[in-house]
């Protein structure tokens, strides 16, 4: 069941036709991989009319921003993440996150044709990035994402592994952060293993059962893509510093 305020939150944007995709930390929830989070991370298509339907929401949930940079148009399309911390009633305290670009994540029309609809228990749908998706968002700079990597791939697994489409085998191969499920796919699969390996270098250590090298690979991956990352918001923290000045 998910938690009111954020159900609250979520109904709002679909009350006032938001296109949006709930991300983050609650969408983890979702699939299994966390047991709560207090904010509401959401991507959206952005445009002049859906974003004035996001600002209607918000509006009716009293929030507030709660850093730079403003809401527009052109900060989003940029790739910058917009704070707002809600003071109505039932809602007080939930901090909102809204993006519309992240790194090595497509365009919003394609994560929008691959999402994962549920229902919140009450009704309403929840609109959210599939599990693929929302694993390639979390590959950033921050330590907690890389453990939430780790347990939404593990979690999909123990839901679907006796009877896995090719599409979600391909799914584990290239993105589970877990030696022993890395070794024990590749020997169940071991000529699309190998296929993959042109994407993702270190399944070669996977089928030659070679623990300790994947082990290894697998912590030089991850510090490749939290470098990539430092260097995609390299640009624009410097142009929230740079508004942080001008407000003072």
């Amino acid at each position: 069941m998910i938690p009111n305020p954020i159900r609250k939150v979520l109904s709002t944007l679909s009350t006032h036709e938001v296109r949006y995709l709930l991300m983050g930390g609650q969408a983890c929830v979702f699939y299994g991989a966390a047991e709560f989070s207090r904010d509401c991370d959401v991507v959206i298509l952005c445009d002049a009319q859906n974003l004035g339907r996001l600002q209607s929401a918000l509006q009716e949930l009293a929030a507030e921003p709660i850093a730079v940079p403003p809401l527009s148009l052109d900060y989003l399309q940029r790739g910058h993440a917009v704070h707002f911390r809600c003071q109505a009633k039932d809602v007080a305290g939930m901090r909102v996150d809204v993006m519309s670009k992240l790194r090595e994540v497509d365009t919003f029309e394609v994560l929008w044709s691959r999402r994962t609809s549920l229902d919140d228990g009450v009704g309403n749908t929840v609109e959210l990035f599939s599990l693929p998706d929302l694993v390639a968002a979390k590959k950033t700079q921050r330590d907690k994402d890389w453990p939430m990597i780790r347990r939404l791939v593990e979690a999909n697994f123990a839901v679907h592994h006796d009877d896995p489409t090719n599409e979600q085998l391909a799914f584990w191969l290239l993105d589970s952060r877990t030696p022993e499920l890395l070794v024990a796919l590749a020997a169940e699969v071991p000529t699309l293993a190998q296929t993959l390996g042109a994407r993702r270098p270190l399944l070669a250590f996977a089928i030659s059962g070679d623990l300790a090298s994947l082990d290894a690979e697998l912590s030089v991956e991850e510090r490749r893509e939290r470098d990539a990352d430092r260097e995609y918001w390299r640009p624009l923290k410097a142009e929230l510093q740079a508004l942080r000045h001008q407000r003072k």
